[in-house]
């Protein structure tokens, strides 16, 4: 190897200029964390939710499988729909909202109070529920002037219910519209934490992206990336909140939808930001319900599920459900994706693993991007380890953990 003709002093003077812009970035990208994302989020009015809440939309929705399976049947192109009845059965929901917010409303003092005192008692029954949900928490009414305290109050009312921060608890923060906003919750976390003797660091949180100035800020910057560098490690998700974004541009109530260009270009936005980061992002919901005539449901079913499956392929991994009759199409595309992206993927991922020829040759990048997909559909439960193995007998979950870059260290020899 021929020696370098510059000088160490210059060397010394590049390592000067770059070594702190790679401690910076590798704390402001760590990657993503070693958690499992939930497929959706559901939410429930506080005035509604109770502990029973999961296990009757997981009873609805079979209860609509059963009463429309042609519907589904049509939609199935994976051989999807028994495990999806049998998910349905066994654990309908992976992330539970209640919500103090819109579907709440504005009630007295005293009705919201013993509300967030049931919350919390139902959140920490459904955290210690093995069949309950991974992941739960609240929506409260978020940090405007006229909400802030009630939103604080109501909060601390839910952590006292519960007795602590219930394994995980996540509270939603809606209409962010500054970046200031993400300061004041990470203090807020902060001092919850010491008032109420919870474990430092415990609290987190997710921000609802609902209005225009949460993407592009005053001066021209965007706003939700410096957001996510603000939470200080507490930031666990941006949610898309549909209707309020788009009625914030201007949009005409009929055309207001998840696949709207200002929709995509909000969510494109969000996705871009939010990469490598750790912090997840979570597209946003329809209204329109699978209710009413047998036309009006199917209707809405094939509408579910494309919208879904749109998402999925758009790297939204994660979406809001507001009807139980949701959670069949949300488990039915998500499944049908994964399946549909395993059998693709897999034999790449055993090519690239041997380093054997063929007709596509991957870069490790592109390795990476397929055996992230392939441990997605595992964490979602698409399909057993024993299904990868028979199509990529090398790609083990340590194989792929280890391709990703998770900090599982890969075991044998591959």
């Amino acid at each position: 190897m021929t020696e370098s003709r510059l000088s160490a002093a210059v060397h010394d003077r590049l390592d000067g200029l770059l070594d702190p812009v790679d401690e910076r970035l590798a704390v402001q990208y760590p990657g993503n964390r070693d958690e499992i994302q939930p497929v959706h989020t559901i939410y429930v009015s506080a005035a509604d939710a109770t502990v029973d809440t999961p296990r009757l939309w997981g009873e609805q929705a079979i209860a609509l499988l059963d009463s429309h399976a042609h519907v589904f049947a049509d939609l199935d192109t994976e051989n999807a729909l028994a495990d999806v009845r049998v998910q349905l059965g066994r654990k309908p929901v992976q992330d539970f909202r209640i919500d103090f917010e819109d579907g709440y409303g504005r009630r007295s003092d005293e009705e919201e109070d013993d509300a967030a005192t049931s919350a919390g008692q139902t959140l920490a029954a459904l955290s210690a529920d093995p069949a309950g949900p991974n992941w739960s928490g609240i929506r409260f009414k978020g940090l405007p002037a006229g909400e802030r305290r009630r939103s604080i109050r109501t909060l601390e009312l839910v952590l006292d219910a519960a007795g602590g921060v219930p394994d995980g608890f996540v509270f939603t923060v809606p209409k962010l519209r500054a970046v200031e906003q993400v300061t004041a919750t990470v203090l807020l976390c902060e001092e919850l934490e010491k008032a109420h003797g919870l474990e430092l660091g415990s609290l987190r949180f997710e921000l609802q992206i609902e209005s225009p100035q949460a993407v592009i800020a005053a001066d021209g910057t965007v706003a939700v990336a410096q957001a996510i560098h603000r939470g200080a490690g507490r930031l666990t998700g941006l949610h898309y909140g549909t209707y309020d974004y788009s009625a914030a541009c201007g949009i005409a109530s009929r055309h207001q939808s998840l696949e709207h260009p200002v929709a995509d270009h909000a969510k494109a936005v969000m996705l871009t930001a939010a990469a490598q980061t750790g912090v997840w992002v979570c597209d946003g919901s329809t209204q329109v319900a699978p209710v009413g005539s047998a036309t009006a449901i199917r209707d809405a079913i094939t509408r579910h599920h494309r919208l879904v499956t749109r998402s999925l392929e758009r790297g939204y991994y994660q979406g809001w459900d507001m009807h139980p009759g949701h959670l069949v199409t949300r488990w039915l595309a998500t499944f049908g994706f994964y399946r549909n992206a395993l059998g693709a993927a897999a034999p790449r991922i055993q090519s690239y693993l041997g380093r054997q020829g063929g007709d596509v040759m991957d870069e490790p990048a592109t390795a990476q991007a397929l055996a992230a997909v392939v441990l997605r559909g595992l964490d979602a439960g698409a399909y057993p380890e024993s299904e990868v193995l028979r199509l990529a007998p090398s790609a083990d979950t340590n194989a792929l953990r280890h391709l990703v870059g998770r900090t599982t260290p890969i075991t044998g020899e591959h």
